[in-house]
């Protein structure tokens, strides 16, 4: 069973930092905490055991630090079929014990050794197999398939009881089966085997040896590939299950139809270059000069078969082809480790932290992070990550250097990675999600183009500001930077005289700096020329982070030397309004509701 989601719960305040660890060593996992007692998490739930039974019924794995009681007692309803039961785990709060509870069919011990590993800890594994024998064999390694996994209960019954088993092994690294003692003969076999069998008296096991090469016309129908596919496999007699990745031309690393074949045989996509693929002519079945014209290689779906395969591989289905595609198949003589293999297509995820602290991240924002083989950007913003980086390959950069960690970024994601670029805030908001698209558009670069690029929304400085303040943008407004590095000054006044005029509430962003410092005197010359001198201005200052600080002056009081780099500024419209009540000073702009409220509306 592939983890695709893990949920990794911390019930109290105590286990929390247990549960990043477990995280941070789970790519793509998630945190979730008890919302009366635990903070900065990526879900928060009320109910424990009602949101325990709610992940496992979705077949969502479950790491629970907690006693083993709770998660127990939660899902006790739901327990059917040991078949269809995802992980769960029970982890102590010191991180010395974990425990997989359910799921052993379904790759909760591997989950075990990881969390276990990764804390320093014991997993104590109880299941007979696993502990009889040193193996599960309806649980195999990563890449391998299990035909029919009914099958297993027998032959782990015959070799619980010391009854001979026998093991036919036709392809595939068969190493890890040694633990068993398995021989020729026996009353029950497992067969290893990258064909399509169908074989009631065996466990059947499908090693990950097949490469599926492929390669189509532009913008081909996903479908036509898959079906092309799954006909040349039916025609070889070859196991799907057996297929270790989907292999192609680099120029088709952004191809849907090529991912979506991927994706339905539920492996990695992989990409060579021209001159990898050429590397194979020598044992092509059927090179094309033709391909060769238009690609720089002879062949596009057996070389990628044969290059995935690697050196001591042979074609077992040449050239196979249909309206729009191609499509090839070799065997490796060892398991193919896909992550290994040529280089997927890279990712860049323009990520928005929020102000900087955890709480103010978002669930989105994190799995980019955890899921990134880089993460790139300013140090200081890098640092707010902390521990979620400790895995990560890091690129610190210089404030001022932007246009050169947005090309880093576009560099490494071209080489396959899957690259964070990270930015404070919001990452379309005066951040470099824009500047990754500019560069795109400006170089047009193969490589570049070639990329899925995603961008992860952060909670903005005028965000948080304003709900550290209470409501101050909750009717119309702008942002407007006064810094005029990238844009002239006498546009900055334009905008400012417009916003002005239109009683926009205002987010002034950059609003000075060590050499900027009559920008801001300027601006509020221009908004107090529309707006009265009791206007409420908020100063919102490190935000989300140690020394933040909220305070709130009147637009004709504002102070220049009360502002810096790290200040975002919130100036009200005509109508703000500044309330004292009890020890607190709130800040909202009204909609209009008491209008509508005298008016009967």
């Amino acid at each position: 069973m592939e983890l695709n989601r893990i949920a990794v719960l911390a019930v109290t305040a105590a286990g929390l930092p247990v549960a990043r660890r477990i995280a941070g060593a789970l790519p793509g996992a998630e945190i979730h905490g008890r919302s009366s007692r635990v903070g900065c998490c990526d879900v928060a739930f009320a109910d424990t055991a009602q949101h325990v039974r709610s992940l496992f019924a979705g077949g969502i794995a479950v790491i629970g630090v907690c006693a083993a009681g709770i998660l127990i007692r939660a899902v006790a309803p739901l327990l059917k079929s040991k078949l269809d039961e995802p992980p769960l785990l029970a982890v102590s709060a010191n991180g010395a014990s974990v425990v997989p509870l359910l799921g052993g069919h379904h790759g909760a011990n591997r989950l075990a050794a990881r969390v276990a590993a990764a804390l320093g800890g014991r997993a104590a594994v109880t299941t007979a197999g696993d502990v009889a024998v040193g193996l599960a064999l309806d649980d195999p390694p990563e890449g391998w398939r299990v035909a029919n996994p009914a099958a297993a209960k027998p032959v782990a019954a015959a070799l619980l009881a010391g009854d001979a088993v026998g093991l036919a092994v036709e392809a595939g690294d068969a190493g890890w089966l040694a633990a068993a003692n398995l021989g020729e003969q026996g009353s029950v076999g497992v067969l290893v085997t990258h064909r399509e069998v169908t074989d009631e008296a065996r466990l059947v096991l499908h090693p990950p040896v097949l490469a599926l090469g492929v390669g189509c016309e532009r913008d081909a129908p996903p479908a036509e590939l898959i079906e092309l596919s799954r006909a040349s496999l039916a025609e070889a007699g070859l196991a799907a299950a057996a297929v270790a990745c989907v292999a192609s031309l680099e120029v088709k690393a952004d191809e849907p139809a090529v991912h979506a074949l991927a994706a339905e045989l539920g492996v990695p996509a992989r990409f060579f270059s021209a001159a990898e693929l050429e590397a194979q002519a020598s044992r092509l079945a059927t090179p094309s000069e033709t391909v060769f014209r238009e690609t720089g290689c002879h062949g596009v779906a057996e070389g990628a078969a044969l290059a995935a395969a690697g050196a001591t591989g042979e074609l077992l289905l040449a050239k196979r082809k249909s309206k729009r595609g191609t499509c090839a198949i070799a065997r490796s003589a060892h398991d193919i480790d896909a992550d290994r293999v040529g280089r997927g297509r890279g990712r860049l995820t323009v990520v928005g932290i929020g102000p900087g602290g955890d709480g103010w991240r978002t669930p989105e924002a994190n799995r980019a992070i955890a899921e990134a083989t880089d993460v790139i950007g300013y140090k200081l913003y890098l640092d707010l990550l902390g521990e979620a980086l400790a895995t990560k390959r890091r690129h610190d950069g210089t404030m001022g250097a932007e246009e050169t960690r947005v090309r880093q970024a576009l560099d490494l994601a071209a080489e396959g990675r899957r690259v964070a670029l990270v930015c404070s805030g919001d990452a379309g908001i005066y951040a470099l999600a824009a500047l990754v698209f500019e560069l795109v558009e400006r170089e047009d670069r193969a490589g570049w183009n070639r990329l899925e690029i995603a961008v992860a929304p952060g909670i903005s400085a005028l965000q948080a500001a304003a709900a550290r303040a209470g409501a101050v943008v909750n009717h119309d407004f702008c942002a407007i930077s006064l810094s005029d590095l990238l844009t002239p000054w006498e546009a900055i006044e334009r905008r400012l005289r417009a916003a002005a005029e239109a009683d926009f509430v205002v987010a002034l962003y950059n609003p000075v700096s060590h050499r900027r410092r009559s920008q801001l005197p300027a601006a509020r010359a221009i908004l107090l020329g529309h707006r009265p001198p009791g206007t409420p201005v908020v100063l919102a200052r490190n935000l989300g982070r140690a020394g933040e600080s909220v305070t709130v002056t009147r637009l004709a009081d504002l102070d220049v030397g009360a502002v810096d780099m790290l200040t975002v500024l919130l100036v009200g419209n005509s109508e703000t309004r500044a309330i004292r009540r009890g020890n607190r000073l709130w800040v909202y702009t009204p909609r209009g509701y008491a209008r509508k409220h005298r008016q009967g509306g």
